[in-house]
């Protein structure tokens, strides 16, 4: 696009087209429930299962929505481009129309910032709808009995915490699936014993490592000295993702997800999608300063939901 048609409105038009293609969502979606918001907070009490059929014993016992649950704030958030109106007088190469574009990339991958922060502060000061870090060791709802979400898992040599083996990996991915599988509700039932499908999410150093688990369907064997059928790529009746999150700085830890359900373990809220206005041609910001403004707005926010569709698995 050149300079004769780079107008505010051709740019403003551009971006929304490269928005709509929707890129850096593809986990954000799988591991968090959108909701619609109209005021500056929102309060979700209904986290917490539903009651078990139970024998008809001396009429209806209801139960209503817990007492505790979360509160998730509304922010405001903004990104704004200053193109210089030399910059589009001499754009021959659509080189203004790449920064535009690389703008709404950059606000698609808006939800997958948001959300990597609170995985990364689960363990140490995010905390969940009972109170507890979201990624705990003790937690309890009523009739649960003391739950964990945070486990560890040993290598065996010639793997190490921050270099396990592709043996090493796949035991640790079933470790997840066995503890988020094992979870019970406040009532003492089984949660996810209807959990067949996972997301094991990342941080690079474990990017080949992490494919090698999931995809190859013989690994090496705990010793390293031979070879052996991988349990994941056999295993009937359950499908395990892959995300790589560069965002995540760990060396010798991963997440895994249940993605199946209705229900998430994080909650993405909006109140004003996402916008973009211009101070362009014919203004008085143009007057003066020569350039052009391109601003994007939304008001939004992130917070826990069920913990114990989550797990975070240190190796040892």
């Amino acid at each position: 696009m050149g300079a004769q048609s780079l107008s505010s409105r051709a740019v403003i038009g551009s971006y929304y087209r490269k928005l709509n293609e929707n890129t850096g969502m593809a986990w954000a979606g799988a591991v968090s429930m959108p909701f619609d918001s109209d005021q500056a907070s929102e309060e979700y009490r209904w986290l917490g299962m539903a009651p078990q059929m139970r024998e008809w014993l001396g009429g209806r016992l209801a139960k209503g929505l817990r007492d505790n649950g979360v509160i998730i704030k509304n922010k405001y958030f903004e990104a704004t481009l200053e193109v210089l109106v030399e910059e589009i007088r001499r754009d021959k190469t659509g080189q203004v129309m790449v920064r535009i574009n690389d703008l709404a990339r950059r606000t698609n991958s808006h939800w997958v910032s948001l959300l990597s922060t609170l995985i990364i502060a689960g363990e140490t000061t995010g905390l969940a709808y009972d109170g507890q870090l979201f990624f705990d060791t003790d937690h309890v709802e009523d009739d649960s009995g003391v739950q964990s979400n945070d486990i560890t898992v040993a290598t065996v040599s010639p793997g190490t915490a921050t270099a396990p083996t592709a043996s090493d990996f796949e035991r640790a991915i079933l470790r997840g699936a066995e503890t988020i599988l094992g979870q019970k509700d406040n009532q003492g039932e089984p949660m996810n014993e209807d959990a067949s499908r996972f997301l094991v999410m990342v941080p690079t150093v474990f990017m080949s490592v992490a494919s090698a688990a999931l995809k190859n369907p013989v690994i090496s064997n705990p010793s390293g000295t031979g070879a052996q059928t991988n349990t994941l790529v056999n295993l009937g009746g359950f499908g395990f993702d892959l995300a790589i999150n560069p965002r995540l700085t760990w060396t010798t830890k991963f997440a895994m997800f249940r993605t199946d359900s209705d229900t998430k373990p994080f909650i993405r809220q909006e109140e004003q999608g996402v916008r973009m206005d211009a101070v362009a041609e014919g203004s008085e910001e143009e007057f003066k300063n020569r350039r052009h403004l391109y601003g994007v707005t939304a008001s939004r926010n992130v917070g826990y939901g069920l913990w114990q569709d989550a797990v975070l698995v240190t190796l040892t």
